[in-house]
């Protein structure tokens, strides 16, 4: 495969158009126009749907699309730092992490990563499914407890647990008693198996609230209509100051904050600076770490 033809290619799919490809690159038209077709005639596929005004990717085109683009950025860039006898971080870097993780943190290590790298294009997705790094074009994913996966290695960025906490205000039953609770809209146990000080405890609940987000079930547990089960990271400051009681560690397996990456490719000196930031802003992988973001914003307001 001819790969300045298929750079051509990217720069007129980026663009979305032969002519503002060239405008954009300052070529002439009819040299890209030449190289998209070569391109075209030696894959044997039509890559663009061509109308009187308009290009449109095919869905062949699509896929080369998105499974090049990051490809040959890399490129570029080693080429780049070779040229300049050093690799510093630049490009886009696009990066999928789960709703609560974001929702504490990202917002903060985002923009102090930006102001440290001001050469990278940072791009976060917010999403608690598990993406398809490569056909979707992510070069890192943040996930909880995700499953084993051959393609992708990466590194555990934080540990948390889940802790059963209420409003001082709500009493806390006897075992024979089921407890109020507010609990997520979508799958939640009818007993929380605890572990406290005065040893094991199963705990039958009643949901009186079925909400979407974690953040809600906290809001909602704050004003004393029931108990809720929730990550430490996410309580900690309110059990500090005693708006929340613990009333024990839920028992199973604990929660892992994992940083993803394919393991088919060496990693670009972008992801090696953002992996290197996490690992700065959480060192020892500490809950309490992660739900000191929630601390700074409440004193900020």
């Amino acid at each position: 495969m001819d790969l300045l033809a298929l750079a051509d290619f990217n720069l007129v799919a980026r663009h979305g158009g032969l002519g503002r490809a060239a405008r954009a690159a300052d070529r002439p038209k009819a040299t890209l126009s030449r190289r998209v077709s070569d391109l075209e005639a030696s894959l044997g596929v039509r890559l663009f749907e061509r109308g009187s005004h308009t290009l449109k990717l095919t869905q062949e085109g699509r896929a080369l699309f998105e499974r090049t683009e990051t490809l040959l950025t890399e490129i570029g860039e080693a080429a780049t730092s070779i040229a300049s006898g050093g690799e510093a971080p630049r490009g886009r870097l696009r990066i999928s992490a789960p709703l609560l993780f974001s929702q504490m943190a990202l917002g903060t290590l985002s923009a102090r990563f930006a102001l440290r790298y001001p050469e990278v294009r940072l791009e976060i997705t917010t999403e608690d499914r598990a993406v398809d790094m490569v056909e979707e074009g992510y070069e890192l994913v943040i996930r909880v407890n995700p499953d084993p996966d051959e393609r992708l290695v990466g590194r555990v960025l934080l540990r948390d647990r889940l802790v059963a906490v209420a409003s001082p205000a709500l009493q806390r039953p006897m075992p024979e008693v089921a407890a109020r609770a507010v609990v997520r809209a979508s799958g939640h146990p009818s007993v929380w198996e605890l572990a406290s000080g005065q040893g094991d405890l199963r705990m039958s609940i009643e949901p009186v609230l079925r909400l979407a987000s974690l953040i809600m079930i906290r809001d909602a547990a704050r004003t004393g209509i029931g108990a809720a089960v929730l990550p430490l990271s996410l309580v900690a400051g309110d059990l500090h100051s005693g708006a929340l009681v613990h009333w024990g560690d839920v028992k199973g397996r604990p929660i892992e904050i994992w940083a993803l990456y394919p393991s088919r490719r060496l990693l670009s000196a972008r992801v090696s600076a953002f992996l290197e930031f996490l690992k700065e802003a959480f060192p020892l992988g500490q809950p309490e770490e992660l739900a000191a973001y929630l601390t700074h914003e409440a004193a900020a307001r």
